[in-house]
């Protein structure tokens, strides 16, 4: 499965010195119930939320790492070699990294003192989520209510979103169930009409035959 790529407003991170003298830079990668940049397609506004929680059983069986710009080339710490830790709280995602002594880490270190970058971002693949439309304001809402895996998080330079295919494709999903739901539901009622006239008729021959 493809994952997903997402920046989240209220995201935060620091980069701090431990007791040994090590970089640190910990943060929040994604806050619960905040909204997404518009991820909208024409002139149809869509966010998404990421539920409380949803993070639950993808924490079980990760083993993320802290990439910059999301490239493998460039890692700064992983969770089974203890140099990343993530842990999800009321607020949200918590991601702590202990920075390996790299030039491109140093670097990354300070532009982030800097205020040269700013966001984080976090790859994943989403096991269940809802959508609620608006259709007369062309708005639309995805709640992730369960991330099956967690890839990877990352300071990133541009908060951008490099591929909203697989949420336009949930949303397309959506539509087409919903688009069921709605048939059925006219089905029901057109046969509930039919058996309705039915049973005028039947009373109706019956007073006729008295």
């Amino acid at each position: 499965m493809t994952p997903e790529t997402r920046v989240f407003k209220n995201t935060e991170f620091r980069v701090k010195t431990d007791e040994e003298g090590r970089s640190i830079i910990e943060g929040y990668s994604a806050v619960f119930d905040s909204p997404s940049e518009n991820l909208g397609w024409g002139d149809f506004e869509v966010r998404e939320y990421i539920q409380k929680g949803a993070f639950t059983q993808a924490l079980k069986d990760s083993d993320a790492r802290a990439l910059f710009n999301h490239d493998p080339n460039y890692v700064l710490g992983r969770e089974s070699a203890g140099t990343l830790t993530i842990k999800q709280d009321e607020r949200g995602l918590f991601s702590t990294v202990i920075l390996p002594d790299t030039a491109f880490a140093s670097d990354l270190a300070k532009s982030i003192q800097r205020g040269d970058i700013k966001e984080q971002s976090f790859a994943f693949i989403v096991s269940a989520d809802k959508w609620d439309e608006d259709r007369k304001n062309k708005k639309a809402v995805r709640t992730i209510t369960e991330i099956k895996s967690l890839i990877d998080i990352s300071p990133v330079t541009y908060p951008a979103y490099p591929d909203t295919t697989l949420s336009k494709r949930s949303y397309d999903r959506y539509k087409s169930l919903t688009a069921v739901e709605i048939n059925s539901k006219k089905a029901k009622n057109i046969h509930k009409h039919f058996k309705l006239k039915e049973k005028i008729y039947r009373r109706t021959q019956c007073h006729s035959s008295n």
